[in-house]
């Protein structure tokens, strides 16, 4: 007896169970489920007090119970409706995966620290890597309600509208985010060089604490080019796929390829700005 598959579930009709498609995971379904935690966890009333519930994981490295409530609800509400998929998040100790099919890659609140402090500029980020390229992305800043996503092949978008990187070609025109790596004190007399002599040569930088949401800035055109010298994977992983798709470049601090490194130093911007911080600042 042959046997088909349920596009959404990925469990076959005669009871057996097979990978999830890819064609199954919609970007409008990670959209709602990724609304939806917000909602619940960030946004509620309840939240304040959740945010002063803090755990600390390391220098500068702060979990709160909004975090921990996000990724609990994500991996719950993920597995229900797209089973089979593994799952790596930041919290909690789920930080491991073979990346031999699909893994959703989830950092549940990017900017924490900024969370704590009220200072309403923070993400969930959620990809979905098939292998290690990541092939559907959803960034949310719940505080601005603005939503970036981008699906492999079918360009980048900011609200369902679509979105370019910004075209810029000369550093001396250019808006640089910047990250300064703050669980890593080791790096910053080199980190906070470069961004010295990029400051000297720039239109100017910015230091807005959230990896994700600087990406999608580059995206939209905001901001000409971002760099960081040591982020984690569920910083970057769907925030790479907003800039590439809207044009723009994305690699390590030698403009490779990342892969799906847990940690590496990321590099992004428009092409011609990429290739100056690669060549002249990152080298």
């Amino acid at each position: 007896m042959s046997k088909t598959t349920d596009m959404i579930s990925g469990t076959a009709t005669d009871g057996s169970t097979s990978p999830t498609p890819t064609t199954s995971i919609t970007i409008d379904g990670m959209t709602e489920l990724v609304h939806e935690a917000a909602r619940r966890y960030v946004l509620a009333d309840s939240s304040a007090d959740a945010r002063e519930r803090i755990t600390v994981k390391g220098v500068a490295d702060f979990v709160t119970e909004v975090d921990t409530g996000v990724q609990s609800f994500l991996k719950a509400a993920l597995a229900d409706r797209w089973p089979h998929v593994a799952f790596l998040g930041e919290e909690n100790g789920e930080q491991h995966a073979d990346f031999t099919g699909l893994t959703w890659v989830l950092d549940p609140i990017d900017g924490t620290t900024n969370l704590i402090h009220d200072f309403r500029h923070s993400a969930i980020s959620l990809a979905l890597l098939d292998g290690d390229r990541t092939v559907k992305a959803v960034v949310y800043q719940p505080f601005s309600g603005e939503t970036f996503t981008a699906e492999a092949g079918r360009g980048a978008y900011l609200d369902g509208r679509p979105i370019h990187v910004s075209g810029e070609t000369e550093m001396a025109r250019s808006l640089v985010n910047v990250g300064t790596s703050p669980y890593h004190h080791e790096l910053a007399a080199r980190n906070f060089d470069i961004m010295r002599r990029v400051f000297v040569d720039s239109a100017d930088i910015r230091r807005t604490g959230s990896a994700a949401l600087d990406l999608a800035y580059v995206a939209c055109g905001r901001a000409d080019a971002y760099f960081e010298m040591d982020i984690k994977l569920w910083d970057y992983a769907a925030g790479r796929l907003l800039v590439t798709e809207a044009g723009g470049m994305v690699g390590d601090w030698e403009g490779h390829d990342l892969g799906h490194k847990l940690e590496t130093g990321v590099l992004a911007g428009t092409p011609a700005v990429f290739a100056a911080l690669r060549d002249r600042y990152l080298a």
